[in-house]
């Protein structure tokens, strides 16, 4: 559709690709992913499993994109797992293997709804 076309064209102006996605879900689905640390750390805490990561990915959509990121290019992907929880994935945009950087349930107060940031 028309819309849609504006809105890849505002993605592509930010950096992002429509197959940027596509190459997160085909690494996620081959389970082709490095979780950091610290991710794991968020995973831990907020008992999210790498089943519920790979399901967040595959039903994501990137929200926001940060091409200078200090750890290189990197997104804000939301999804939502298989039991309708949503979560927010930052994985790597530049790589072979989809890294992970964090996950995490997006909650108040930083976030009004899984799309909408408290500003």
């Amino acid at each position: 559709s028309h819309e849609n076309s504006g809105f890849l064209a505002r993605l592509g102006d930010m950096g992002i690709m429509p197959d940027d996605l596509e190459q997160f879900r085909r690494q996620a689905a081959t389970e082709n992913v490095l979780v950091t640390q610290h991710a794991h750390q968020e995973m831990t805490e907020e008992e999210i499993t790498f089943d519920d990561l790979l399901e967040a990915v595959a039903t994501g959509q990137i929200l926001e994109n940060y091409p200078e990121h200090r750890r290189g290019a990197c997104c804000l992907v939301n999804g939502i797992t298989n039991s309708g929880r949503p979560l927010h994935v930052v994985c790597t945009t530049a790589v072979p293997v989809l890294i992970i950087i964090t996950v995490y349930e997006p909650k108040a107060p930083r976030w009004v709804s899984p799309t909408v940031r408290n500003r």
